[in-house]
């Protein structure tokens, strides 16, 4: 038997793997991905614009895609890149006619939050004529066919309304507990309110002159905001 040596046998070493390095998306990719997004989002506003167009015009029932994809200068296949149909669309004209409009409200009314809620309730009725009138008169014109809405767009509908009630809510409710208004009902006067500010549309005509409009604004800024308060109606 052969003696063994006393000295330790070395242990041999494994060699390790490489680990690989995590995948990155190279910068031109991101940049070339992030262009593409951002002309999917223009081309997308733009085919909801000129469907704001046809919805005005036309209402409902009398907007196609067939116009939609003409208008926009595409081809109508390639409009099914970007909505499934004819709905998706409408809602999504809805949201963003309910998004403009709100972001204009709370605008107007952030110049005036240091002030009375008198004067913060007459901005909002003043920012709300102008809208339907001057500034975006669409929106007055889509949101005037009730009756000619399919089922499937009454939640949408109702949350919209909901939504643009909430800011003269919140101004509302603020004047009664600061004693600034004193109607009897807040529904009531803010049902009142809303259907005088929607017919503000009907009568203060874009052919008007701009004085005479910008008259007519005021004299429903006055006579709108009285409802709230009988102090200032007295």
């Amino acid at each position: 038997m052969a003696k063994q040596s006393g000295r330790p046998r070395p242990i041999p070493t494994r060699k390790r793997r490489p680990v690989a390095e995590p995948a990155t998306t190279p910068a031109p990719a991101r940049k070339e991905s992030s262009r593409v997004a951002r002309r999917r989002d223009r081309r997308k506003a733009e085919i909801v614009r000129t469907a704001t167009e046809l919805l005005s015009e036309h209402g409902y029932q009398g907007m196609n895609l067939e116009d939609v994809a003409e208008q926009t200068d595409i081809a109508k296949a390639t409009l099914y890149h970007y909505f499934s149909g004819k709905d998706e669309l409408v809602a999504a004209v809805l949201e963003a006619l309910t998004v403009d409009v709100n972001t204009r409200l709370e605008a107007a009314l952030e110049l005036v939050r240091d002030q009375s809620f008198l004067e913060q309730i007459r901005t909002l009725i003043r920012e709300q004529v102008r809208i339907l009138t001057d500034t975006a008169p669409e929106v007055a014109t889509v949101f005037s066919w009730p009756k000619a809405w399919p089922d499937a767009f009454d939640e949408i509908i109702k949350d919209s309304r909901r939504r643009h009630d909430a800011i003269f809510r919140r101004v509302v409710e603020a004047g009664l507990a600061a004693g600034e208004f004193d109607c009897p009902d807040a529904d009531v006067a803010l049902h009142c309110l809303h259907g005088v500010l929607n017919q503000s549309s009907l009568w203060i005509r874009p052919s008007f002159p701009a004085e005479k409009k910008e008259e007519l604004r005021e004299a429903v800024v006055e006579t709108a905001s009285r409802m709230l308060s009988l102090k200032q109606a007295a």
